[in-house]
């Protein structure tokens, strides 16, 4: 007997593994290093125009920016996964408020962060090693 694959079928389902791997890999390995070649200026440039205590503000704060960056990746990327099963089985509704969900959730969490980083500011740049001196410039 012989199989017939529909026009219209995915390359995640006709794709060698390894060239899926690659054609999706590779990018994403070329935006993180780009990212981190920005941060690598960003920093340069930090210490040019502020000095010293700019990165090593700079480096105190970015922390926080790190935990707000992977709480909206996880609701992101929880919410994209949600939206392909949900599209991918043809239940155009609960795609819709999935992605609704996922919205209002990051709305909620990012208002709540913001609460709590500007609340307790001084504990958390405490906890992530700010000094008397490093301190007004974390706080800008």
């Amino acid at each position: 007997m012989e199989q017939t694959t529909p026009q219209n079928q995915s390359s995640f389902a006709t794709e060698p593994i390894g060239r899926l791997i690659a054609k999706f890999a590779i990018p994403c390995v070329i935006s993180l290093l780009v990212n981190s070649l920005y941060n690598i200026v960003d920093q340069i440039f930090i210490g040019w125009g502020v000095g010293y205590l700019g990165n090593g503000a700079t480096n105190v704060v970015f922390p926080i920016t790190i935990v707000a960056l992977s709480l909206s990746l996880m609701i992101g990327d929880g919410g994209a996964a949600y939206l392909s099963l949900k599209l991918g089985e043809g239940d155009l509704e609960n795609a819709r408020k999935g992605v609704g969900n996922a919205i209002v959730l990051v709305t909620a969490v990012s208002i709540i962060l913001a609460a709590v980083f500007l609340v307790f500011i001084n504990p958390i740049l405490n906890l992530f090693g700010a000094t008397d001196v490093l301190r007004p410039y974390a706080l800008q």
